[in-house]
């Protein structure tokens, strides 16, 4: 099963909240916000399989995360509300549409259930090249991030929340073998059909491309009952950019 990270409620008043991350995430990533929406609910942030500290498979197609999803959630107990971001919302959304009991309420963030046409193969290439033995510390590793090409320091700081520096040499928590090869099921969309009649709140940056216009006849032949909601001033990493927007949005939504 996958690896969780669990959030306790003192008092329990609502059903449990799983966080399903992005590609290249883990659920640490979701630990400021899993811990401030677990005031009134028992919050759950999943490693997806490759990732993290789950286990590791020679398949990453979305069928296969939403079973991952699937077992999780049957483990603590259906229904759940279930958010999912990028890939974890691709994931969520399978899951929804071929088990919707498993599911109470739905939030996909910033990713629409289309394919894209964005690669992201080249940011496991550079991660793979890094020489590790070589490498005893955060700086010297995101100095050597930068010298194969992630040129953002916010994307080098959150792909080196991945790199455990604590075993010698340090090792990546991704199976970046596999993530380089499933790409194509990644960013692309199984063309799943179905139809999730529970409330669903597709949330995204109000400065992201990922989810446009275009997708809304998509998405509301699979989810009738969809509201939309963009948080201004942030891209596609909304709940990093605006992490108190983007909580108090989740918090409204599960709360109606």
């Amino acid at each position: 099963m996958l690896a969780t990270i669990r959030h306790p409620a003192a008092a329990s008043l609502a059903p449990t909240l799983v966080i399903a991350h992005g590609l290249y995430g883990s659920g640490r990533n979701w630990g400021v916000i899993a811990r401030r929406l677990a005031d009134r609910r028992d919050v759950v942030a999943v490693d997806m399989r490759n990732h993290g500290d789950s286990p590791r498979f020679p398949v990453h197609g979305y069928p296969e995360m939403a079973a991952d999803l699937a077992e999780v959630i049957r483990a603590i107990g259906a229904p759940v509300d279930l958010l999912g971001h990028s890939m974890g919302g691709k994931a969520a959304m399978q899951l929804a549409l071929t088990q919707p009991g498993l599911i109470r309420r739905l939030i996909v963030a910033d990713i629409a259930p289309v394919a894209y046409e964005h690669d992201q193969t080249r940011h496991a290439r550079a991660m793979a090249s890094l020489d590790l033995t070589r490498i005893t510390s955060r700086a010297e590793a995101d100095a050597a991030l930068a010298a194969a090409g992630v040129g953002d320091p916010a994307l080098r700081a959150f792909f080196l929340q991945s790199l455990d520096l604590r075993q010698h040499p340090p090792r990546w928590k991704l199976n970046l073998e596999v993530l380089e090869a499933e790409m194509p099921k990644i960013v692309g969309w199984p063309g799943t059909q179905g139809r999730f009649d529970g409330p669903v709140l597709f949330l995204t940056g109000a400065e992201s491309p990922y989810v446009r216009p275009e997708h809304r006849e998509t998405i509301r032949a699979l989810f009738p009952k969809a509201r939309f909601a963009r948080i201004p001033g942030a891209g596609h990493w909304l709940h990093a950019e605006k992490p108190r927007e983007f909580e108090e949005t989740v918090r409204v939504f599960l709360d109606t």
